[in-house]
């Protein structure tokens, strides 16, 4: 009998290196925002201004209002899709990815089945879809509408069922780089134009997600997707794939040409927003955070924002905004080396002045090794901003 060959052990810090390559966090892309947020397969938008942190720590480059150009011209939406959050996709994937995804905003309804009682919901739909169309709605004008047509249901079910059974689109202001608003909803196919796709089968889905966040597993993408019963897809795949397995012997699917880099290669500081698909996307999440810290960027249904250093999670921030002025305070888990200090500082001033519209200065402040340390900067003469080294109030 010919032995079946063993599938080569990736090691947690090499699974981290070719996760951090294919999420454009081990050397920023010259990528343009569109085109970032295609390749990542969306980034999670349940805020305004987490997209804009997940590029600027992604892009060479980036600006603040190359992103809300693309909203503007409806190049890039905000939809609920995957794992039932919201998130910022292309136009092409906001028809493509949620009628992938619609039969687990179907089945989110079973959890709302008593405050629906009595309500049809092919009727639901049609209703809410003339309203919104009509003219964009929010939640609440929705919620009312539909009230008067079911007065015994429960008013929050009504606009949830609108919203799973209809591809509802954010529009304009809302999302934009210092002018969102609130959150008004028209369907996506009224918003872009043009109709949604067919439910396409997933295996073109896989691809991408492998591009994006592999090597994985069949769970991981089904922890990211919110789908179950994606292993047929992947076994179609399987002779265009190639396989590993991780230290625990699980199994994990790549692209062959994907980039696995070595597990030394360097990876800089990187501050993430609350929410980054980076931590959210496998079910086995110790590529990027250590059992140490699991759990430590939550608290109750509040997120933080989060530190990467050397590939890993290390610790969160807080930026806080009062006029002219920005403060941003990192909390690290553990001790920094004066060497990683200044390299999260370096990091911290390139986002700052990315998102302030201003070129990033030659030389970042660097901080001190007292705890307590703050550095300062001017990025011009109308943005001013500290990078502080301490506790991050959580509460």
């Amino acid at each position: 009998m010919t032995k079946t060959p063993t599938a080569p052990v990736l090691s947690v810090r090499e699974l981290n290196r070719a996760t951090l390559a294919r999420q454009l966090l081990l050397r920023r892309a010259t990528l343009s925002a569109k085109d970032a947020v295609e390749h990542l397969v969306g980034l999670q938008a349940q805020n305004v201004k987490p997209p804009y942190h997940a590029l600027a720590a992604r892009l060479e480059g980036f600006a603040p209002q190359e992103l809300s150009a693309a909203m503007e011209a409806r190049e890039v939406v905000r939809i609920v899709t995957m794992r039932s959050t919201i998130h910022t996709h292309t136009a092409d994937d906001c028809l493509t990815l949620r009628p992938l995804v619609q039969a687990a905003r179907e089945r989110e309804l079973y959890g709302f089945r008593k405050g629906l009682a009595g309500v049809d919901l092919d009727r639901l739909a049609a209703i809410s879809r003339e309203l919104v169309e009509a003219e964009p709605r929010t939640m609440k004008q929705l919620r009312e509408a539909l009230l008067a047509e079911w007065p015994d249901a429960d008013p929050p079910a009504l606009a949830i069922a609108a919203r799973c059974r209809l591809p509802l689109v954010q529009v304009t202001p809302r999302g934009l780089w210092g002018r969102s608003g609130q959150v008004a909803l028209t369907t996506a196919e009224h918003w872009l134009g043009r109709p949604s796709e067919p439910a396409p089968a997933p295996d073109a889905t896989v691809l991408r997600y492998l591009a994006a966040f592999g090597p994985a597993s069949v769970k991981d993408m089904q922890t990211w997707a919110g789908l179950t019963r994606l292993r047929e897809a992947f076994e179609r795949l399987r002779p265009h794939l190639v396989t590993f397995t991780d230290e625990h012997g699980a199994e994990l699917f790549d692209l062959p040409d994907a980039p696995r880099p070595d597990a030394d290669t360097p990876a800089p500081a990187r501050l993430l927003p609350e929410f980054d698909n980076l931590l959210l996307s496998h079910a086995d999440r110790s590529r990027v955070v250590s059992a140490d810290y699991k759990g430590r960027t939550w608290r109750g249904n509040q997120a933080y924002p989060t530190l990467l250093v050397d590939g890993f999670l290390a610790g969160v921030w807080r930026l806080e905004e009062t006029g002219e002025r920005s403060v941003l305070t990192v909390e690290p888990f553990g001790t920094l080396t004066g060497r990683r200090r200044a390299e999260v500082t370096e990091e911290a001033a390139r986002m700052l002045t990315a998102l302030s519209g201003t070129p990033s200065p030659s030389q970042a402040p660097t901080a001190s090794s007292s705890a307590s340390s703050s550095a300062s900067s001017s990025a011009s003469s109308s943005v001013s901003y500290d990078i502080r080294f301490g506790t991050v109030v959580r509460g």
